[in-house]
């Protein structure tokens, strides 16, 4: 069962896009089965996701949904999946559930975390 202020922001995505709110639901998934111990919160207009140390935020837009990091600049990325230009934050653009393994995600998580726990 979500808090109400997460429900809250599922439906309000749900209502905008049903694309976007299944992605945002998958990501969500993801992320907590990746990282046990995850949590997320409603803040800054999307989720932020901490273990001990926030360390990813799943944000939706009208275009696309962001995976957003905040040491991002500090994660290696084989993959050349990571946008921005920032002296930290890095972000992944997904526009669909199928983008999750096409980006691989589920790889990303872990350095999120190790990236933001060095800090």
């Amino acid at each position: 069962m979500n808090p109400p202020r997460v429900q809250t922001l599922l439906n309000d995505i749900r209502f905008t896009s049903e694309a976007h709110f299944l992605l945002v639901s998958r990501l969500r998934e993801l992320i907590q089965k990746t990282v046990p111990g995850a949590t997320d919160e409603v803040k800054y207009g999307g989720f932020l996701f901490s273990a001990d140390v926030p360390f990813c935020g799943v944000f939706a837009y009208s275009a696309h949904v962001s995976l957003e990091f905040g040491h991002g600049a500090a994660m290696p990325d084989p993959h050349k999946v990571l946008q921005g230009s920032g002296k930290l934050r890095r972000h992944i653009k997904l526009g669909s559930v199928d983008d999750i393994s096409a980006m691989h995600v589920a790889f990303y998580l872990p350095l999120a975390l190790e990236a933001a726990r060095g800090a």
